[in-house]
Formats: C-alpha cells, structure tokens, sequence
C-alpha cells in the first residue's frame, strides 16, 4: 500500500480549529515535510490548489502558495518521491497545464503527476471574474472530460486537435512532451466523478469515514471498483485520513477532543454557505461530505486517533479493502507527524514491509 502526503500549502493544514498548530504555508515548511517523507521511504506527496479561504478567526486557508510553482521547487531538491500537483481546470488551460507537466517533468523524469479538480467553490473564481456560471455545477464532469483528453493527447503526443462544446483547439502543439505520461488523479465521489475516474483517471481519491472506523470507506472503494468493471481500466483507491497520534491512546484522544472544543466556527459557516450555493449537485459529491457538520474540524476527513501501535493496526487494515492502492495523510503537526510516522508507526506496519524491505 502507497503512502502519500498532503502537504500543507495552504495555512493550518486541514485542522479548521482554534486549538490547532497556527502556521503560515512556505516553502521551507513544505521541503521539509518532503524530505523527511522521502527519507523515511514514503511513496508521494500532492499540494492542492485553493485561491480564497474560509476566513473566520484562524484565517483558514486564506494564505495558499501555488501549487506547480511549489512542485517544481520540490522537484528539484529531491531524488526519489513522487510529486502529485493540483491543476484548477477552470482557470489553468490544458495546453498550459501540459507545458508545465512536461517542464516539471524535465527536472525530475517520471516523477511528477497531475490531480485535476473541477472547482466547486464559487468565490475562488468569481473574485477573479472566472466563473463560467452555475451550470457548472451540474455539467462540470462532462467539462472535465473534454479538459482531460485534450491534457491526455497533448502529453502522449504533443498534438490535440479537439472540438467540443467547451474547448476548440486548432492543431495546438506542445513539445516536448514528458518521459513518461504522468499519472492522474481525482477525487470524484459522485456518480458521475466515479464514472470521470473509471474512464481517465489513474487513482482516485476518496474521504475515509468517522473516527477510528479505518474500513468504513470500503463502499466507496467498491463503488469505482464496479465503475472499472465498465471501462476495463486498472483505477485504485487512495484514501484521505488525519493523523492524531500520540505516546497513548488516552492522550491522543485529548488530542483530538481539543481540537474540536478549538472549532472555528466562522470558518465552518462560510464553507456551509459555499456549498449550499450548489444546488445542482447530488448529495454523495465531495463538497456535501467536506460541509457536513458532524466533524467539520477537519473537514470530515476519516480520522485516525491512537498511539502509533494504534495507528500502525488501523492502516493495516485500511490496506485490506479490495481496490486501495495506498492513503494520503494529513496531520495535526506536519513536521513533527511525518517523523513519528517514518520512525514509529511505519515499522510496525505489516503492509508496508514490502516497501521498506525494497528500500534497503
């Protein structure tokens, strides 16, 4: 099972809370989460896109770094790891979305892959006067699909000549193109976004559930494992969880409850109110998932609370759903989770002695 890092480039990682670690995205901050998950044998690392916050009292996620520009800086310090950016379709074309593959790519070959998302978050768009209408709502994946070809022909050959409803390319050309075609993510939990990945994508993301419940999500995993029945395409899951850890299991729940007594509230209601402008979308999208109140500290994000014995059994078990191919990991501290995941969680992770004995 692949173990990934979603790294914090935007402030106060994905913790909405008042009780939190308060930090500030750089790139420092962010190479050295890097290196120390490649020190420590991890597989990857992705940097989302996000270009306005939630606000309320911890600013979240009102400072963000860019997330190619961040990539390519990574790129070029490490050896080994992947690196996974986030391209907004919305406002980063395919043929420049391409070029840039291909230059990241020039720095570390065959190490870079793209996660596309379809923008869900009207402000991020309309402050710039970038957002197309709220048809997008309903007709983003069918956006998506005429977006991804084009991305897809043009790093494969260079050359895309497209017509569609949304895009009309007129023999656009890009060279070079990568040494090898990059992996694409997304993170479609809708109908419609299991069916985007099943057809393009070669990973999808998916929200682990509740606390401490590290299966819960296996319906969602069997969910694109049927939509690949339908395209006969190889498309696994990578599950998104937080780390709480700690030296016990008592003192990490302390933890954990702090966080949510530290809530942000005013940051929660602003992320209610963007998502409730959607009203064309059904309720199993991602967006319902990230504004359900239930545990909006973190987005909703399944939630892994433990000592690292605790941590270490419960991913093992994540590693036993058919169709996951690996997790992305967020922490409370980033610095400080990756070290106690390289040094005390991971060893004791039976899934993971494959990887580790191939290191050596």
């Amino acid at each position: 099972m692949d173990i990934g890092v979603f790294i914090p480039i935007a402030n106060n990682g994905w913790l909405i809370s008042k009780a939190a670690p308060q930090y500030m995205p750089s790139f420092e901050l962010n190479k050295d989460i890097t290196l120390r998950a490649e020190r420590h044998g991890l597989d990857f690392v992705l940097s989302m896109i996000k270009f306005r916050g939630f606000g309320g009292e911890t600013e979240f996620w009102n400072h963000a770094l860019e997330s190619f520009t961040l990539m390519a800086g990574l790129a070029a310090v490490t050896t080994r790891i992947k690196l996974y950016a986030t391209a907004a379709s919305l406002v980063m074309p395919p043929a420049i979305v391409a070029r840039m593959a291909t230059t990241i790519d020039s720095i570390a070959p065959g190490r870079f892959g793209v996660n596309l998302v379809t923008g869900w978050q009207r402000p991020e768009y309309s402050q710039m006067g970038l957002w197309p209408g709220d048809e997008h709502f309903a007709n983003r994946y069918d956006y998506l699909t005429e977006y991804t070809t084009i991305l897809r022909d043009l790093m494969a050959t260079g050359v895309s000549d497209l017509k569609g409803q949304h895009f009309t390319m007129e023999d656009c050309r890009v060279s070079p193109i990568p040494t090898q075609m990059p992996k694409i993510i997304c993170a479609g939990s809708s109908d419609a976004g299991m069916a985007f990945s099943a057809q393009f994508a070669d990973y999808n993301f998916c929200f682990g559930k509740g606390v401490n419940t590290p299966t819960a999500f296996a319906p969602t995993a069997e969910r694109l494992t049927r939509a690949t029945e339908k395209t006969g395409r190889d498309v696994s899951s990578f599950v998104l969880f937080m780390i709480i850890c700690a030296e016990t299991d008592a003192e990490a729940q302390e933890k954990w409850i702090a966080y949510q007594d530290g809530v942000d509230h005013a940051a929660i209601d602003w992320l209610g109110e963007q998502a409730a402008a959607d009203t064309r979308s059904g309720a199993d999208t991602n967006v319902r998932i990230m504004s359900d109140r239930t545990s909006a500290v973190n987005i909703n994000m399944g939630t892994l609370v433990g000592s690292p014995a605790t941590i270490a059994r419960m991913l093992d078990e994540v590693a036993t759903v058919p169709g996951v191919g690996g997790v992305l990991l967020t922490f409370d501290d980033f610095v400080e989770g990756v070290e106690v995941f390289g040094t005390r969680i991971q060893p004791l992770m039976l899934s993971r002695q494959p990887a580790l004995e191939a290191a050596e």
